[in-house]
């Protein structure tokens, strides 16, 4: 199956359970028609380049999942249902540009390194 990443962003006026339940939502998604997640990052609330449905800022969460394009599909409909969702953007990747999940064994090796 090929490699996706996906780029969403939620409003910030949304409190934290409400953008984890989007998350999960999203992930559920995923999930649920055969894709596997890889890689979920939260990347917390931004500023925006510009603005977006008088929003300034909103909160940028990442996906890595290995899915058919049915899966990519069925994600962005969601995405798009989702009045809390602002923008998203969804490509194709190869597994070599995936970059790798951080372990804590990888994470114990670099903190030595000075």
């Amino acid at each position: 199956m090929p490699f996706y990443e996906s780029i969403f962003i939620i409003r910030q006026s949304l409190t934290e359970e409400e953008t984890g339940g989007i998350i999960d939502k999203m992930k559920g998604a995923i999930e649920k028609q055969g894709g596997t997640l890889l890689k979920v990052d939260n990347w917390g609330k931004k500023k925006l380049a510009y603005e977006v449905e008088h929003d300034r800022r909103g909160t940028f969460v990442h996906f890595q999942f290995e899915a058919n394009g049915q899966v990519v599909g069925q994600l962005e409909r969601l995405y798009r249902l989702e009045d809390s969702v602002l923008k998203f953007l969804t490509i194709r990747v190869e597994e070599k540009d995936l970059q790798p999940v951080a372990t804590e064994e990888t994470e114990s090796e670099g903190a030595g390194v000075q």
